[in-house]
């Protein structure tokens, strides 16, 4: 890297991602106070220590050609997935979740890696088929190479960090250029089978009542029953197809897939996922179903972002966190403290940083020649925005309470390591946009 190509860096970015960085220092340091005043942890200094060293890493590969990533991705993908599966039978556990490798306090979480790699390899990917002429096996591949480490991370299980591969699949597809009735179906499955998995727990948690309809939802005979069904209806819907070439044969088709996947899917879901992973959705509904129990963290983070007003309560001054109400304060709930003491102007200014570094990120797709560099950028941007949107939407008691940390600002060194990460390869591919 020449200096030239330094002072081409886009120093507003650069500058957005470390004011992040330093405040979630400044709160998880705030955190760690209790209401005597006292520092019980101290989780802050080694937040100082991954910070400077994701500065180091941003820094490191804005140096480095980007291009080179073209034909490790494959590799870096293959090594994440042997990780993952590795993970899965020896890592350690955290909160009900087998996510970790390590020793001692020292660990890393290679599902946070995965999202990067995955990134990388499937840019490359929809580089190359580019000029293929066959939209739907496009389609098709880009989904298997996101669904193999996110079923991976699923059965940790870690369903918050699994979410995160939805929305990097559907920016990068869709910024790829693949046909937006794919884009479509992919967002109607997945709406669909929330839909579906949450119905009949909500009859049971919040309607107190059974209703025949929503029951048969969990009955596995109803649901085979109903998706042959569906199947028949597809395959002579096809048939028609193919024969007449009429579009409405067409939207059968489409129609019954995503019902025969969102059923099965729904029904795999039902049966798998815990118990509290369950209750988190249902007290998204109403956290009053159990006040005390899985709405505690909702209720408290409302009241505690609530109390901020519009000038907070003053740095170090938040009694939600210094009473310990607020469980996870220093990583899922980082934005409860941060409003409780700075307001709803402190928000105001997290919320601009993050825009910031969505549209600088956008500006350099947009100007990058190079397709392999502007579909990484596009998976990064579905990345940060995922997390900011639904952190700070579970805190205001907007989304369900998924376990996803606020990048840049939560407590914890593989999150942080990877948004730095994603901030030196879009200088990288920045510094090089002119390049041919």
């Amino acid at each position: 890297m020449k200096a030239r190509d330094f002072l081409e860096i886009d120093y507003l970015l650069l500058l957005a991602a470390i004011v992040l960085s330093i405040i979630g220092i400044l709160f998880i340091y705030s955190s760690g106070i209790s209401s005597t005043g006292e520092q019980i942890s101290s989780e802050y200094v080694r937040q100082i220590i991954w910070a400077a060293a994701g500065l180091v890493i941003a820094l490191v590969l804005a140096m480095l050609d980007y291009k080179k990533l073209y034909e490790l991705s494959l590799y870096l993908y293959l090594a994440t997935l042997a990780l993952l599966v590795y993970t899965y039978f020896f890592g350690r556990v955290v909160n009900g979740s087998r996510s970790w490798l390590g020793i001692g306090v020292v660990g890393i979480q290679p599902a946070e890696f995965a999202k990067i790699t995955t990134i990388f390899f499937l840019a490359r990917y929809l580089d190359m088929s580019r000029r293929g002429r066959n939209g739907f096996l496009r389609f098709f591949w880009s989904c298997v190479i996101v669904f193999t480490p996110m079923g991976l991370i699923f059965i940790q299980p870690d369903f918050g960090t699994s979410l995160v591969f939805i929305p990097i699949l559907i920016t990068m597809t869709f910024v790829a250029g693949v046909a937006i009735r794919y884009v479509v179906f992919l967002c109607a499955a997945i709406f669909l089978t929330g839909f579906l998995t949450v119905l009949p727990h909500w009859q049971t948690y919040i309607m107190r009542d059974v209703l025949p309809p929503l029951t048969i939802l969990s009955n596995i005979r109803f649901i085979g029953a109903l998706i042959l069904a569906l199947a028949v209806i597809g395959a002579i819907s096809l048939f028609g197809y193919l024969m007449y070439r009429k579009r409405y044969f067409y939207w059968f088709v489409y129609g019954t897939v995503v019902g025969i996947l969102s059923l099965g899917a729904s029904f795999m879901a039902q049966k798998f996922m815990k118990d509290y992973q369950i209750k988190r959705l249902i007290v998204f509904l109403n956290p009053d179903v159990d006040p005390r129990g899985a709405g505690w963290n909702i209720i408290q983070s409302i009241t505690a972002i609530g109390s901020g007003g519009l000038w907070g309560k003053g740095y170090l001054q938040g009694t939600q966190s210094h009473y310990r109400f607020l469980p996870e304060q220093s990583t899922d709930f980082i934005f409860s403290i941060f409003s409780e003491e700075w307001g709803f102007l402190g928000g105001i200014l997290v919320f601009t940083l993050f825009l910031l570094i969505c549209f600088r990120m956008i500006r350099i797709m947009k100007n990058t020649p190079d397709l392999f560099g502007s579909f990484i950028i596009s998976g990064i941007i579905g990345m940060y925005m995922f997390h900011f949107l639904t952190n700070v939407g579970m805190t205001m008691g907007i989304m369900p309470i998924t376990g996803i940390p606020l990048l840049f600002m939560s407590y914890g060194g593989s999150a942080l390591t990877i948004a730095m990460s994603g901030i030196g390869i879009a200088l990288s591919i920045y510094i090089r946009r002119y390049d041919h």
